[in-house]
């Protein structure tokens, strides 16, 4: 149990800030570039008996805007929840600490672009503020695109390169199962543990209890500010190549 804590507003915006001068290209990593692994298709996976099912191919009940906290304005049509560009990022109306997640995900045959700009979006593991704030399992077509290997599909975005790449071909749906620990502040805000995250893509390991060094930054270094239990958000990311769909999405909560 996380002992209660509070952030001032100041000390939440610090850790959010980028440094003066730093540049996106400073985090990127480019090698050693991850081998390919080849997988062949699989269908959805049916939810355990004791997982909360967050999409199930028919509502999105479960899930809220991220820009206005109303409902969520994403597509839902064929048994799949479809990003609606210009909508915002959405999340989950339960809030999670320690989680096995599955997840599935498809980009569109015949998309266009290359390296970040090919079917980009995000799973955040927890969302801690409005946008982009909190820890980000990239999603991207990785099937034959470079990209620095720390943005490529199965990376924690701007910290962690995949194991291995076993992305199928556009078109083709793919999987993330996850084990996501919550990480642990003291009652001043202090880390007294940080978060761990283990993911399977495709079913091949690609992140094995991997300890993140903080909240994702776009520019500058990862670092941690004090949060309790967060939701699990889905990024609209205004990919103009690509709509992103996702089907089969539920979470077991853990201890």
């Amino acid at each position: 149990m996380i002992a209660a804590y509070i952030v001032s507003p100041a000390l939440a915006l610090a850790a959010v800030q980028p440094q003066a001068g730093a540049k996106p290209e400073d985090t990127e990593v480019w090698q050693p570039v991850p081998p390919v692994v080849a997988v062949p298709a699989a269908p959805p996976a049916a939810a355990p008996s004791d997982a909360i099912v967050l999409f199930d191919g028919g509502s999105l009940d479960q899930w809220t805007s991220t820009k206005d906290k109303g409902p969520a304005r994403w597509t839902v049509k064929d048994g799949m929840l479809t990003v609606r560009k210009g909508t915002g990022n959405i999340q989950t109306k339960r809030a999670f600490r320690n989680y096995q997640l599955h997840l599935e995900w498809r980009i569109p045959a015949g998309i266009v672009g290359e390296g970040q700009a090919r079917g980009n979006s995000g799973l955040f593991l927890a969302s801690t503020g409005d946008g982009d704030a909190g820890y980000e399992l990239q999603i991207l077509d990785s099937y034959r695109n470079k990209t620095y290997v720390n943005g490529q599909a199965g990376s924690i975005y701007k910290q962690s390169a995949p194991l291995a790449n076993p992305t199928r071909a556009p078109g083709e749906w793919q999987s993330y199962d996850v084990i996501w620990t919550a990480p642990v502040f003291a009652a001043d805000g202090r880390l007294t543990s940080p978060a761990y995250v283990t993911v399977l893509f495709n079913g091949v390991l690609v992140q094995d209890h991997y300890a993140l060094k903080g909240e994702t930054a776009y520019i500058g270094a990862p670092r941690y500010s004090a949060h309790g239990a967060a939701p699990i958000k889905l990024q609209d990311h205004g990919d103009p190549s690509a709509p992103i769909s996702f089907r089969s999405i539920w979470v077991r909560e853990l201890k």
